[in-house]
């Protein structure tokens, strides 16, 4: 069952959507599998910006996409928007955001995978 209506946010709390828990294909192709609730899922994740308190004074806001520090995060209740959609909703550690962008970045992995270099943090987007 979904939550109805008009959520906020109070003060300067964040809420978030559209958290990557799942499969990704990267840019080159490569697909990565979930690794939710593994080991090697314990890295930084991005969302998206829902809703803003009304003493929020971060330079990022509703609709862009931040990277967040893993595990800086509530367990999601699921709203239905008011046109219809159902999205799952988080509310976030504000001071764990790590850097944030306008666009959904390309991938939603900092580090290595299988020896490939590292991308540059000027890949995502501004740093916090």
């Amino acid at each position: 069952m979904a939550v109805t209506g008009n959520i906020k946010p109070i003060k300067d709390k964040v809420l978030v959507i559209d958290m990557d828990f799942g499969e990704q294909v990267l840019a080159s192709g490569i697909v990565l599998t979930s690794d939710n609730g593994k080991d090697r899922g314990i890295h930084p994740r991005w969302a998206q910006v829902y809703a803003v308190g009304p003493e929020h004074k971060e330079e990022f806001g509703i609709g862009d996409w931040i990277l967040l520090e893993h595990g800086r995060w509530s367990r999601g209740i699921d709203i239905e928007t008011e046109t219809g959609e159902k999205k799952t909703i988080r509310l976030i550690d504000n001071n764990c955001v790590m850097m944030w962008d306008t666009e959904k970045p390309d991938t939603a992995i900092i580090g290595t995978i299988d020896g490939a270099a590292a991308p540059s943090l000027s890949d995502f987007g501004k740093v916090l």
